[in-house]
């Protein structure tokens, strides 16, 4: 009777175990051996998991399905007009979603929607072809509930022939290359920190920003904590409490100070804790010193803003919960404002013209205004006026105006 119950209490811890099997040595990552995969991490974060999926930088690339495409398919709301006898026309057909290039009133060819980039303000959308990826040249804004020509695209001529490269898939997704990487990824095969071939291979693709394009390798990770579950302290992996002001603005940097650097090595080959001019040299000819875009150099405004200057320790996650996605109450960004500018002192004509709960709830209307980008405008069709695409300046300051 004694071995029996010894028998059936193993049995019972075998079965425990089983549970708590490393499901990452599984797993087989294009970036390296010494990857894991984001899955790994729900198994002890799962909360953090969950809510960093519906994060507009998880989604910032995603499979072109029904569920994550923007936009209306519906008659009298899907139909882009060139001229009149060239359309696009954004169809659904078995499941699977198209833009349609019509010319004199006959389909000339569907082309599909296989990447989606974007799902916070816009979204564009690409299609294989080759191992290559090429953009649509349409896209949904978020601002007008309609499409439009893609950004920097004609609205005269329906083009269906520019690649996406891989530098837009480096800010927009976990990983792309021209073929898996079948050791560990700091002991990668390429030609000083860049790979050679521009083609690119669609199981190598990784969407989104995932857990460890921001935390590094989490293999080893992994194995010591299963391994070790009584472990109090994270091992072998980058926590961004312990990197310094400067490191965590930099694995922000990476994509968020423009592309007016010149490039020595690959984003994809980043680790957060990495020194930017590793990856970067200053462009001397770069006219992008004093008027950053809104679109993409939000590190270059924000480093201009008298609060960024005098703060010893405000970085991106000083408002920005890279766990969560953006809040939608500009309250929320109020009270970190109201954290350091207690009694702020606003002006005669200020207190006069603004209603005091605006004033105490909505700091950022008014000092981080939305401004139009000059590097993204679109237009809904051949006739119609171009329109700017307009984001919230990250320079912090005083301004006459303010769009609403």
């Amino acid at each position: 009777m004694k071995k029996i119950k010894i028998l059936f209490a193993c049995t019972i811890l075998a079965v425990l175990l089983s549970n708590c099997t490393n499901k990452s040595d599984e797993y087989i990552d294009p970036r390296g051996t010494d990857y894991a995969g984001s899955e790994s991490c729900i198994q002890c974060h799962q909360t953090q998991y969950e809510s960093a999926s519906h994060t507009s930088h998880f989604k910032a690339t995603s499979p072109g399905s029904k569920e994550n495409v923007l936009g209306h398919f519906t008659h009298g709301h899907n139909t882009f007009i060139y001229d009149k006898n060239t359309k696009v026309v954004m169809e659904e057909r078995n499941d699977s979603l198209y833009q349609v290039l019509y010319k004199y009133g006959k389909e000339v060819k569907a082309y599909p929607f296989d990447v989606i980039f974007g799902t916070k303000h816009a979204q564009t959308s690409g299609y294989w072809k080759d191992n290559y990826v090429y953009e649509l040249p349409i896209s949904y804004y978020k601002s007008i509930n309609n499409w439009a020509t893609s950004p920097t695209y004609s609205a005269t001529t329906a083009n269906f022939d520019t690649k996406i490269l891989k530098e837009c898939f480096a800010c927009h997704s976990s990983n792309i290359s021209s073929r898996y990487v079948t050791t560990k990824s700091t002991e990668t095969n390429t030609f000083m920190g860049m790979e050679v071939e521009d083609f690119m291979s669609k199981n190598t693709l990784i969407y989104g920003i995932d857990c460890e394009r921001c935390h590094g390798p989490a293999k080893e990770h992994v194995q010591t904590h299963l391994k070790f579950p009584d472990l109090k302290k994270a091992q072998n992996i980058v926590a961004f409490g312990n990197l310094n002001r400067q490191q965590r603005i930099a694995a922000c940097a990476l994509c968020h100070s423009g592309n007016s650097m010149g490039k020595l090595k690959s984003r994809f080959q980043y680790k957060p804790g990495e020194p930017l001019s590793d990856y970067f040299a200053e462009n001397p000819n770069s006219r992008d010193t004093l008027n950053f875009d809104v679109h993409g150099n939000q590190l270059g405004l924000l480093s201009q803003s008298k609060c960024f200057k005098k703060s010893p320790t405000m970085d991106c996650i000083t408002c920005h919960n890279p766990h969560q996605d953006t809040p939608q109450n500009h309250m929320t960004y109020s009270k970190i404002c109201m954290s350091c500018h207690q009694d702020p002192k606003h002006n005669t004509t200020t207190l006069t013209t603004i209603a005091k709960s605006k004033l105490a709830n909505n700091c950022v209307e008014c000092h981080m205004p939305k401004q139009d980008s000059r590097a993204i405008r679109f237009q809904q069709s051949n006739a119609a006026e171009v329109t700017h695409y307009s984001l919230r300046t990250h320079k912090i300051g005083i301004y006459p105006t303010a769009k609403n």
